[in-house]
């Protein structure tokens, strides 16, 4: 290519991508070069396949954009390929990105991926799309890895850790609204998961006023409840382990204003949970006079003290009760998350772990189980797929019976195996 082109974006707006692309769309339509590119939403197959074709039809050079996580790779994977066999002989670009994309780079572009997204996507989004517009290879953008002659090529490094405040957290222009992301990256660096991988260790937090500038406009499109994105919801604020109640404070004082007068604030819940030991008579006497959820999601995830310090966690199973214990007499229900089969467990960690889940239901907490999975980029990826023994399963579905427990762990069993049996060797592990 070397003359101007017409481009056009085609996302596959599905649960999960669904939720990055909504901030990448923003990220696009906030850039004023790239402001007469249109982009589609397709929430099914058969409406991206028609998209792109027409798209295609109408002379614009297309980019067709997945994202995933490791669990969705495999459905991903064959929306592809299903995709590219009806095309019939139409050129597309097909690029990937997310958390398994950015893991799994290698095993991303042997899927049928043209190129792959490495790290966050705002910056490498709008540099591919500028170089199609330019009429300049794809190929060359930063960031983007392609396979040449079968060998794996990645083109440096994008622009590295992205600003929050730089970029929109939904696409309003075409109201596509989703939870504001407040804090990227973790300082916690738990083994079994991915986000402080991707998004490295520390903290990065979008400003009040720019969340309160975007709760705004959410706001003023009709919308009445406003959530958030965080891997700890009491982090606000707060570059190491202390909890900055007067950050956190700022803040939902400042959305108070922004969401008036019938506006709801939903904090430290879905999609946005709190570690328990920030749980406190003082943090949730603050969240009571702001925010309009009952429940708070609490990460505990294991009532083993070895498991919790093999994992990294950063606290111990005394912090977990207490925490519950807090958030009843603070008047909140608390949902606690806890993963099953993590690596290293043997009998009497398990035992612990589902002991635990009991006694927090008997005090009156909801547990939340997941099935430990193995994901690509974490210090655990190559550990051995979660599995539930029958005795334990048997004391979880009565658990289920009671209502104090609920999830996927039962699937999830399944999507960890898939996710092992997938696995490629690291690139130092190969001859």
């Amino acid at each position: 290519m070397d003359s101007p082109q017409k481009v056009a974006l085609v996302l596959s707006y599905q649960y999960p991508g669904k939720y990055a692309f909504t901030v990448l769309a923003g990220a696009v339509e906030a850039d004023a070069t790239l402001a007469g590119i249109p982009i589609h939403f397709p929430r099914d197959r058969d409406s991206l396949l028609a998209a792109v074709r027409q798209c295609a039809d109408e002379g614009y050079t297309v980019v067709a954009a997945w994202s995933f996580y490791s669990a969705s790779f495999g459905p991903a994977a064959q929306e592809l390929a299903w995709v590219r066999e009806r095309l019939e002989g139409r050129r597309v670009l097909c690029i990937a990105g997310g958390v398994h994309a950015t893991a799994e780079t290698e095993q991303t572009l042997r899927a049928g991926f043209d190129l792959v997204a490495v790290g966050e996507g705002e910056h490498l989004l709008r540099e591919l799309l500028g170089r199609l517009l330019r009429g300049e290879d794809p190929r060359a953008t930063r960031g983007m890895a392609r396979l040449e002659a079968g060998r794996m090529v990645l083109n440096g490094r994008g622009e590295g850790v992205v600003d929050l405040d730089a970029f929109p957290p939904f696409a309003a222009h075409h109201e596509k609204f989703g939870a504001i992301e407040i804090t990227r990256g973790c300082i916690y660096a738990c083994r079994f998961c991915q986000t402080p991988f991707l998004n490295k260790a520390r903290f990065r937090h979008r400003s009040v006023r720019n969340v309160a500038e975007w709760a705004r406009v959410l706001r003023a499109s009709g919308r009445r409840d406003i959530r958030f994105i965080t891997p700890t919801s009491l982090s606000y604020g707060s570059g190491d382990e202390a909890v900055n109640l007067e950050a956190v404070e700022a803040l939902l004082a400042a959305l108070r204003e922004a969401m008036a007068p019938e506006g709801r604030i939903f904090f430290g819940t879905f999609p946005s949970e709190v570690r328990p030991e920030h749980v406190t008579p003082e943090a949730l006497a603050l969240l009571k006079r702001y925010v309009a959820n009952d429940n708070l999601i609490i990460g505990g995830q294991s009532g083993s003290e070895r498991i919790l310090r093999s994992s990294h966690r950063g606290h111990d199973t005394e912090a977990v009760v207490r925490s519950v214990r807090v958030a009843l007499e603070g008047g909140f229900l608390p949902n606690v998350d806890f993963i099953l089969g993590l690596p290293g467990e043997g009998p009497e960690d398990i035992e612990a772990t589902v002991r635990m889940m009991e006694t927090l239901a008997g005090l009156g907490a909801r547990v939340h189980g997941h099935t430990f999975m193995p994901l690509p980029g974490t210090p655990f990826r190559d550990a051995a797929p979660g599995r539930v023994d029958g005795e334990t399963a048997r004391r979880l579905d009565e658990l289920a019976s009671q209502g104090r427990l609920y999830g996927h762990w039962k699937q999830q069993v399944s999507l960890a195996e898939e996710i092992a049996q997938r696995r490629q060797p690291r690139a130092r592990d190969r001859a």
